[in-house]
Formats: C-alpha cells, sequence, structure tokens
C-alpha cells in the first residue's frame, strides 16, 4: 500500500524539518504580537461556495456526511476565519492580530510546490484599515522568511494595489463587465512584446503611452506611504513595488503582495493583501471589518530552504539538534539498573534528553548506541557505584562523579558545549 496521490509521508526527518518551520513562524509571529487559533478541518461546503463561487466544489474533497450534510474537508481558512469572527469579535479588542497554522486540502492534479494536501501559516489583522497595518503584515512576512535564514537576494515581496486599478479603468472607460479581461491583458506585459499588447489595449480603448504613464506615476506616487514605512523598518531592499501584478485583485481590496525567490524556480512562497469586504460578504451581513492577511506554504518553503546553502544548514543543524541526545545511560552491572531508572528519570525531570538500554546488552554495544544517537554524554553505572563515570563523547574526557553531583556536573558540561 503507498499513500495518496499528493499525499505525504512524515518519516522522522521530514517531520523535524516541518517541526523546525513551524517553530520558526510561531516564533516570528508571537514576536509581532500575534496569538494562536485554529478552526475545524470539516466545514460545511457552502461556507467555501459563498466565497469562491460553486465552481470551487471540483477542486475540494467534499461528501456527503452521516448526518446528510454536505461537507468539506478545508481548502484554506479565511472563510472559517470570517465565521469565527462573526460569532465571536464581541469577545476580543480590535484590531485582532491572529496566526494559524492549518493542514488544508485540494483535490487538484499535484505538482512541483503543490500538492493535494499542505499546511500553511495564515496570518490576519482584523479592524485596521490603516497602512500601518498592510506594512506591519509586510514586515512579518520578509522576516518570517528571514528567520529560517533567506536574505535579500533570495527573496523578493512584489506589492500591488487594487485601488489604484478602480480608480484607473473607470478613468478609460472600462466598466466592471470588462475588468477582468483588461487585467489579462495586463497580466501578460512582463511576458509579451508591445506591438503585440498595442492592439489588445486598443480593443478597450486605451493605448499604450497612457497605460505606461499611469504605471509610472502610479508606482512612484501611490506606494509612497508604504516605500516610507518600509524603509524606516530597512525592509525596502526586500520589496518591489509594481502595479503590473494584477493576480487575485478581483479577492482584494487594496494593497496585494505576493512573495516569490528570486531566481523564479518555484512557485510563489506566500501571497495575500487587504480584503475589507469579505468578513462581511461571508457572515452575511452580520460584522464589518476590514482586514488584511497573508498565507505561506510549507511546501514551497520547505523546497527553497533546501536550495539556499545558508538555510539548509541552519535547518539541518537546528534537525540535529532536535534530534541529538544530551545523555546516555550506560548500564553496566544489571544489579544497578533500578539506580539507574531511578537516576534517568531525575534528569528527565529536569528536562534534559536521556536514552537508555531497555534490555540487559554489553557495554561496548551501549556505547556504540549512544555514539549513534548522537548523545553528548554517557553516564556509566558499574562497579564504582555509588560513583558514576561520567563520560564526554565529543572530547573522550571521562571522570568520576558522586551520585548526588550528577545533575550539577551534567549541567556544567553542557550548558559549556551550548
Amino acid at each position: 500500500m503507498q499513500s495518496l496521490p499528493g499525499f505525504r509521508d512524515f518519516l522522522p526527518n521530514d517531520c523535524a524539518a516541518r517541526n523546525y518551520i513551524f517553530a520558526r513562524w510561531r516564533e516570528v509571529c508571537r514576536r509581532y504580537g500575534f496569538v494562536e487559533w485554529d478552526g475545524p478541518v470539516l466545514e460545511p461546503t457552502d461556507l467555501y461556495k459563498k466565497k469562491s463561487g460553486p465552481e470551487i466544489v471540483a477542486q475540494l474533497f467534499s461528501f456527503t456526511d452521516k448526518g446528510e450534510r454536505e461537507v468539506a474537508m478545508r481548502p484554506e481558512l479565511t472563510p472559517t476565519l470570517a465565521r469565527v469572527i462573526a460569532a465571536h469579535e464581541r469577545e476580543f479588542k480590535k484590531p485582532l492580530k491572529w496566526f494559524s497554522i492549518p493542514q488544508c486540502f485540494r483535490y487538484e492534479k499535484q505538482q512541483r510546490g503543490r500538492l493535494r494536501e499542505h499546511f500553511q501559516l495564515n496570518c490576519d489583522i482584523i479592524g485596521d484599515q490603516s497602512s500601518g497595518a498592510d506594512v506591519e503584515l509586510i514586515a512579518l512576512c520578509i522576516d518570517l522568511l528571514r528567520e529560517v535564514g533567506l536574505a535579500a537576494d533570495d527573496f523578493v515581496v512584489r506589492i500591488s494595489d487594487r485601488a489604484a486599478w478602480d480608480r484607473f479603468l473607470p478613468d478609460c472607460g472600462i466598466g466592471p463587465e470588462k475588468k477582468a479581461d483588461f487585467l489579462n491583458v495586463i497580466d501578460k506585459l512582463d511576458r509579451e512584446e508591445v506591438e503585440k499588447i498595442q492592439p489588445k489595449l486598443e480593443l478597450f480603448g486605451v493605448s499604450v503611452a497612457r497605460l505606461m504613464a499611469f504605471l509610472a506615476n502610479a508606482n512612484l506616487e501611490w506606494f509612497a506611504p508604504l516605500r516610507e514605512q518600509l524603509e524606516t523598518r530597512d525592509l525596502l531592499r526586500y520589496c518591489e513595488f509594481n502595479l503590473r501584478i494584477v493576480r487575485g485583485l478581483a479577492y482584494y481590496t487594496g494593497v496585494v503582495f505576493e512573495v516569490f525567490d528570486r531566481p523564479r524556480k518555484f512557485r510563489a512562497i506566500a501571497g495575500g493583501g487587504r480584503y475589507d469586504t469579505l468578513i462581511h460578504q461571508l457572515s452575511d451581513g452580520a460584522v464589518d471589518f476590514p482586514a488584511v492577511g497573508f498565507a505561506m506554504g510549507d511546501v514551497v518553503l520547505g523546497e527553497l530552504i533546501k536550495e539556499v546553502p545558508s538555510a539548509r544548514k541552519k535547518m539541518e543543524e537546528a534537525i540535529q539538534w532536535q534530534h541529538d541526545l544530551q545523555i546516555y545511560a550506560v548500564i553496566a552491572k544489571e544489579e544497578r539498573r533500578p539506580d539507574a531508572l531511578q537516576l534517568i528519570q531525575t534528569l528527565r525531570d529536569n528536562g534534559y534528553r536521556v536514552d537508555y538500554s531497555l534490555t540487559p546488552a554489553k557495554v561496548g554495544k551501549q556505547f556504540q548506541t549512544a555514539e549513534q544517537l548522537g548523545a553528548r554524554l554517557a553516564v556509566l553505572f558499574g562497579d564504582e557505584w555509588p560513583q558514576l563515570k561520567l563520560k564526554d563523547l565529543c572530547t573522550g574526557d571521562q571522570s568520576l562523579v558522586p551520585r548526588e553531583e550528577l545533575p550539577a556536573r551534567v549541567a556544567t558540561l553542557l550548558s559549556s558545549r551550548a
């Protein structure tokens, strides 16, 4: 039997890598004052239809449950967030700064960087419509990537704004019914020559000159508040302002951003923006809060970390530290096993990672196991009792230590090697 297509087994090293990413996510989010929350994996299918339309069903793991309810495994967390905010918003002071690390599911063709299940970090600020909230989210996104060892040469945050287009299009006589088609043309600006773009623009009554003038002026003026705040934080070098970035603008109401590796070898690492009307829509008008947020997936980020030597080394060192034991108890005399178990429990109660052979084994084999498990110290329970032989497995140094002094000696040795 094999795992289903698009799903993953997390063997110990894979699980350690996942936990490393999760730990960095949680640490940085809390540094920014965000608190963690979560929602159910299973929701009514209508919740996702309300946000994305009936066509979303084809991309869902959906079914009829035993209560004859149409339900789906969550493909994202934002609809659940809207439902929770509508039910509980009076319990919390605004703005809310919430994050979550849900596992999400989409029934679609798996490809590099996109599976049928993945974990993603969701960060949202609810109840603040200022540019400061936009910048706070962008800064958080940057710091999350810096925390795993990525630098300005490794990734870029590309920033656009739907509001600029909402002003430009009516001035050009382009109504809502033509908006999506026009933005599809804009989306190809970086990939097609001007000669090919011009006739497409003329269908909308827009000249290349007028479009280029708008892009140049807007990029300089429209983003001035964001640029100034990011520069104050010394984060501007990670960012690129470009109104040509129009993907997903139908979902957002203002600033939108996406994060890519600089060489563009992978899919987007993260993406998000301001969605001031969505909570009102998804809550059936029960509540109305401005909101800005982003999501960062574990699949692409994990691939990028492995691609960048400094980031990969940082993760490998952290994983190795998680795997390595601190102490291995070598029981040379079986009559000393009760004493060994008592001391092992004391060391574990003090927070040390300790292991030992569950069954009698030769001393040489126990030392071999200690080295294979990456133990830093070995404690020998043998003829010297009530003294113990303490051996540093890295340097080979060893000494006799009275039983009652062992915890203090262990603490000294391990702290000196930290």
